[in-house]
């Protein structure tokens, strides 16, 4: 029974360190891989209406959908669009968290309730 409690302990402990992510290494990532050339430079106000807007998204949702356009179309709930592909696919699990900390500290436009 000790062994299941420790291995159940050190699993939640990995996983909250993990989710947590760096907003400051997530300013970095989000300026190497140029997020802001589609998104805007405050990430408000992006290049195309279709676009999102990014900033003081749900950093849940961040991660799942950039984890889904790793995916793309062809993998299970993935996602497709030819530019967010190739980028997502460049992102390790550790720049995912990142960026998605990162955006979601920033100052929003987003109606988040109602």
């Amino acid at each position: 029974m000790k062994k299941i409690s420790l291995l159940v302990l050190m699993l939640v402990a990995a996983s909250a360190a993990h989710a947590g992510g760096n907003v400051a290494a997530g300013k970095e990532a989000v300026a190497k891989f140029n997020c802001a050339s589609c998104h805007g430079d405050k990430f408000t106000n992006p290049i195309d209406p279709s676009y999102p807007k990014l900033a003081g998204q749900h950093k849940d949702y961040l991660v799942q959908t950039l984890k889904a356009y790793q995916r793309g179309a062809n993998g299970l709930a993935g996602r497709s669009n030819a530019i967010m592909e190739g980028q997502a696919k460049a992102l390790s699990n550790a720049d995912i968290e990142n960026i998605a900390a990162y955006l979601n500290s920033l100052p929003t436009e987003l109606v988040l309730k109602k």
